[in-house]
């Protein structure tokens, strides 16, 4: 008499394959290969984020395919409006090459500000949300 069991089944509800190790059958379960992509700070920033504080938000883009995707969106938004901030910031502060021939010190202690400005903006924006 044949007593083996079947290498591989599927379970007819749920519809997930389960194939057979030892005595027990073990989910065929894989994480979707993603792109890998290089994180700056604005990237490591919300993947922090979202693995302290939504974890439920972090796991389920895990799963998906779609958390290297949306870091790579939220990078490409937090550089492109910093750049726009700033800008309006330096506007709005009479800020022009110039001054940095002319008076370097408040220039670059300008900019400074300017710039944490517009971090502080995206960090309320994009990264902590």
């Amino acid at each position: 008499m044949n007593n083996q069991l079947p290498k591989t089944k599927i379970d007819e509800r749920t519809g997930i394959e389960y194939h057979l190790e030892g005595d027990y059958y073990i989910p065929n379960l894989a994480i979707p290969r993603q792109e890998k992509i290089t994180l700056n700070k604005y990237g490591r920033m919300r993947l922090k984020y979202l693995k302290e504080y939504k974890k439920a938000d972090y796991i389920i883009m895990l799963m998906n395919g779609t958390l290297n995707t949306h870091l790579k969106e939220i990078q490409a938004t937090t550089h492109t409006r910093i750049e726009q901030i700033i800008n309006e910031l330096k506007t709005k502060n009479n800020l022009t090459e110039d001054m940095k021939n002319t008076d370097m010190l408040y220039w670059v202690g300008t900019m400074n500000s300017i710039k944490n400005q517009a971090e502080e903006v995206i960090y309320k924006e994009l990264i902590y949300v």
